[in-house]
């Protein structure tokens, strides 16, 4: 029987996070270098849970030190490590290695410096977690078929979405335009983020990214009930 839930996290939900974060990235980590999809992760983490770190380091080093042995295999009760395109003799040196880094970070208190753009598929999800439940949940190539068009997707999150997450996108959506980006960055994080149909004609992604936080916020603003007068 597998884990459960509280049990796999004690174990192994920080550790899930760092591996994570190589989605699509190249383990490529050196003795005196993390690689960028480590960098990420340092990057978002130090800025949002810094007490995570320590937490990721134990649990990297605890499984490279303990992997899991036949029965814990047969019984489904380990983290299985996704194919980060290493040698599985390389693994555990690779993890030991990870919890290094982490561990100098922690005690130098290096933070690699911030960016304008995240650098991974990870980190735009981690940095903009509602707007790609939003854009990969009603922007995907399946829109046109569940919807009429741009405008009828908004209002379909907007009935059914809770009001405080919806509140929370709206914010998301002002950060990341307040990072100024050209128009070919915010195509791409859009992208990355799960949206797979093109803005509306005639906006470009920032403009229409605009028309949807003034939308939302529209939308709020029509359901909270007006205060009389005295």
């Amino acid at each position: 029987m597998s884990m459960k839930p509280l049990e796999f996290d004690h174990r192994y939900g920080e550790l899930d996070q760092v591996i994570s974060a190589y989605l699509g990235q190249p383990a490529d980590d050196e003795e005196d270098r993390p690689s960028l999809a480590l960098q990420a992760y340092l990057r978002h983490t130090w800025h949002t849970r810094p007490w995570a770190i320590a937490t990721a380091e134990r649990q990297l080093r605890e499984y490279a030190r303990n992997p899991p042995g036949r029965l814990r295999l047969g019984l489904g009760e380990f983290y299985p490590v996704p194919d980060v395109g290493l040698p599985e003799s390389h693994i555990q040196s690779w993890l030991l290695q990870l919890a290094d880094h982490l561990k100098h970070s922690i005690e130098s208190g290096e933070v690699p410096p911030p960016v304008a753009v995240p650098q991974t598929h990870w980190e735009w999800h981690a940095r903009f977690p509602e707007l790609a439940q939003f854009l990969g949940g009603w922007f995907s190539q399946d829109m046109p078929e569940e919807f009429d068009d741009h405008d009828a997707a908004i209002r379909d999150y907007a009935d059914t979405t809770d009001r405080q997450l919806a509140a929370r996108l709206v914010g998301e959506l002002h950060e990341l335009l307040a990072l100024d980006l050209d128009e070919t960055d915010y195509a791409l994080g859009v992208a990355d983020l799960g949206m797979e149909v093109d803005p509306p004609a005639p906006y470009s992604p920032s403009g229409w990214l605009a028309l949807v936080a003034d939308r939302l916020s529209q939308f709020r603003a029509d359901y909270e009930p007006h205060s009389s007068g005295t």
